[in-house]
């Protein structure tokens, strides 16, 4: 009996291992040291390995490079208005820089007929007012594009002020009585063109040489419209309007500066302000 005793007290010594064993077989295999579970947690279907950590999230995508601005093709000059007849470098500037808007342009440096097209169909696309002469607000949208000049719906043409008006019609008056010559621009003797420079020259105003260029270089206005200061044109011959239907032209006719009312059927009249 005493034996017997002692097997079944060591059979009773083994059984806590036993369900130790069974306890941790029943927690996925994890180890049980004391009250510590260690290698699992208790997940509500028992024993599930824990999830590994999130994939890094993907790098966000390089920023395209923005695309380099685009310089002006040509900067044109800050004070030379140019128009029919100028020629030179910088009608050549404003020829490449009205190329790079859509024209198709020689780029000779000479401002003929094809280049004041261009230049007003540049002016009547931009809003400008719509002369074939590039004066401050055309030159000033071609060098920059500047917001005015573009979007601003249209520029009203500036008025003439009594300033320039006073100034043309007084030097003009200046020269009556000067001998007509031709090809001449001073008061030793001048022609209709040359009163033209030399009255518009006193007011701080270009305008071409020639008559035809004069003619073809300004805006085109009515006989209604004309201020003092503005100009005549009849074929081959300009004058200088002085108001109240008077003119003041270097005559062929009379071989001398003259005032007198406008003769015969003027072709146009044209401002150059």
């Amino acid at each position: 009996m005493a034996q017997h005793n002692t097997h079944r007290a060591a059979g009773r010594a083994v059984t806590p291992v036993t369900h130790a064993r069974l306890a941790a077989r029943g927690l996925g295999g994890a180890a049980v040291l004391g009250t510590v579970l260690v290698g699992s947690a208790f997940a509500g279907s028992g024993g599930e390995a824990a999830s590994a950590a999130p994939a890094t999230a993907p790098a966000a995508p390089a920023t395209a490079p923005s695309a380099p601005s685009t310089a002006p093709a040509a900067l044109l000059d800050s004070t030379q208005k140019l128009r029919d007849g100028s020629r030179g470098a910088a009608v050549s500037d404003l020829q490449s820089a009205l190329n790079q808007h859509g024209a198709d342009l020689a780029v000779d440096g000479v401002f003929g007929k094809l280049t004041r097209g261009a230049v007003k169909d540049y002016q009547a696309a931009n809003g400008l007012q719509v002369d074939g002469v590039v004066g401050p607000e055309t030159r000033g949208s071609l060098n920059s594009g500047s917001a005015a000049a573009i979007s601003g719906g249209g520029t009203s043409a500036p008025s003439a002020s009594s300033s320039s008006s006073s100034s043309i019609v007084d030097a003009a008056r200046s020269a009556l009585g000067t001998p007509y010559s031709w090809g001449g621009s001073s008061l030793g003797g001048m022609d209709c063109s040359g009163l033209v420079n030399y009255a518009y020259s006193a007011a701080g105003i270009d305008v071409p040489r020639t008559s035809s260029q004069i003619a073809n270089g300004g805006r085109s206005i009515s006989q209604s419209q004309a201020q003092p200061g503005d100009i005549v044109v009849w074929p081959g011959h300009v004058a200088i309007y002085a108001g109240n239907g008077k003119i003041i032209d270097a005559s062929g006719s009379k071989q001398q500066v003259v005032e007198r009312s406008i003769w015969g059927s003027p072709t146009g009249f044209v401002t150059y302000r």
